[in-house]
């Protein structure tokens, strides 16, 4: 007998596997760029071509989300995981046999478009997968699956050509795709279709029985029961253009949206996505020294992914919000330390003597960053959206997402040339700043929380314990007057 976490872990395997395809994605312009800007190099690119290269995939991520939205609520999270992977393992192989740049740059979209639509699905897989007490673990490892594949892009560059690069980063995807191969279908996709028999075998056949699982199953069946029993109407295709709109503007839609969206800015503010891409020339800046940068970045490479692994712990054992805003407002204090200093040593007040200072003041924000901004934005994506919502919400949250990637990696070539590495983050630094304190006041905790108690939450402003506890509280007072 398999035991129940094995079977997550199996199933989830499969979506942690494409998220080391998408770390090798983002950071395949570390090697693309240099070696098509080498004068020898039979294919050319300018540094607009370069810019466009590298953010490519942020703009193909747009209608990623929207296809995977589609697919996840009409066919199920199985089929859709499997047909949105298919355009990254062709990516790949165009980028592969590319002789000019628009096929590199239609291999990127690809890539992009795959890279887009795992993003939410990913993680509504995952929450959907896992119960609660693996769920925040799960997610935060997608972190450190993107952190590994940057990592062994950055020293694949070293020893192979960007083709044979192109090769390698197949791997990810074609395992993703056998894994969920073997997935059996999400009981909670299920149970909103009113398939309630399949919904049942499919969850205890992850999930075991015992109590608390049997107690989560008969609360999902029992809020998708009431949602089926309300009749319904035959709606024209402009009514349901309508709802859709309606739907944006409902209050178990608006908070998480808004909780997303600002979650995804933090994400991108703290340089998810930039320093895996630029990762070579950022450091060379700081380092002043273009053969060493090499050495430094792999060190911060795997300083960031163990760090990574290392919040897979910390969620387990620590409450979301306190792990989040202890270590990003301590992660903002840092980088703004860094920047201080980059500035006054390139305005000559202090030596430049000493490029290790800067670089170990980056590991240490990294690190922080990396134990709360980066993995909880991604695990948030998974958990908030009530389950009538997850695919309109994923896709319009996807727009966002995407964006913030396109335009992050679109600007930095110009900031890094410009305003040069403490001014380019100064930016994001201040970004970052605002997203935290906005999460401040809006964000719940949901550690250790079902799907279905978040859902309640969003519907009727707090959690079904509370409401105990000021019953209890209220019942106290009333026996002592």
């Amino acid at each position: 007998m398999v035991a129940p976490f094995i079977k997550q872990a199996w199933a989830v395997s499969a979506v942690l596997s494409n998220m080391v395809g998408q770390g090798m994605l983002l950071s395949y312009t570390t090697s693309l760029i240099p070696a098509l800007q080498h004068p020898d190099s039979p294919i050319k690119a300018d540094l607009y071509t370069a810019s466009w290269l590298a953010s490519a995939c942020g703009f193909a991520g747009i209608p990623g989300f929207f296809v995977s939205s589609f697919l996840m609520d009409v066919y199920g999270r199985r089929l859709a995981h499997i047909v949105v992977i298919l355009p990254g393992i062709a990516g790949w192989l165009m980028v592969y046999f590319a002789q000019n740049i628009p096929i590199i740059m239609t291999g990127r979209l690809l890539g992009g478009f795959t890279a887009g639509a795992t993003v939410s699905l990913g993680a509504i897989a995952i929450g959907e997968y896992s119960e609660p007490k693996y769920r925040g673990v799960f997610l935060n490892l997608k972190t450190a699956s993107v952190c590994l594949g940057g990592m062994v892009v950055h020293i694949l560059s070293q020893y192979a050509t960007w083709r044979n690069i192109a090769l390698l980063a197949l791997i990810p995807h074609v395992l993703s795709v056998f894994i969920t191969m073997t997935w059996s279908e999400s009981t909670a996709w299920l149970a909103s279709r009113g398939r309630f028999d399949e919904s049942k075998k499919s969850f205890f056949r992850l999930r075991g029985k015992d109590e608390a699982s049997s107690k989560e199953l008969e609360e999902l069946i029992k809020a998708q029961m009431e949602r089926l029993s309300k009749p319904k109407v035959e709606k024209s295709a402009s009514d349901r253009i309508n709802n859709f709109f309606k739907k944006l503007i409902r209050k178990d839609f608006v908070k998480p949206f808004f909780i997303v969206i600002t979650s995804s800015t933090l994400m991108e503010a703290s340089g998810r996505h930039v320093f895996q891409a630029y990762a070579l020339q950022i450091i060379g800046e700081i380092t002043g020294s273009k053969s060493q940068s090499f050495y430094f970045t792999l060190a911060i490479d795997l300083i960031i992914t163990c760090s990574a692994l290392f919040s897979s712990f910390l969620v387990k054992i620590m409450r979301r919000r306190t792990l989040l805003f202890s270590t990003g407002f301590s992660a903002f204090a840092v980088l703004m330390i860094v920047c201080t200093y980059l500035t006054l040593a390139d305005n000559g007040i202090i030596t430049k003597d000493y490029p290790w200072i800067p670089t170990g003041i980056f590991v240490v924000y990294f690190i922080l960053a990396n134990l709360g901004c980066t993995p909880i934005p991604l695990a948030l994506l998974g958990e908030v959206f009530p389950l009538p919502h997850r695919g309109v919400g994923s896709a319009v949250a996807g727009i966002w997402m995407s964006l913030g990637v396109m335009i992050g990696l679109q600007i930095t070539p110009y900031l890094l040339v410009n305003v040069k590495v403490y001014g380019t983050f100064f930016v994001f630094g201040m970004t970052m700043g605002l997203a935290l304190l906005i999460l401040f006041f809006i964000l719940p905790e949901t550690k250790d929380r079902t799907l279905q108690e978040i859902e309640d939450y969003f519907n009727f402003g707090k959690f079904r314990d509370d409401e105990k506890d000021e019953d209890e509280e209220s019942k106290v007072k009333m026996i002592k007057q």
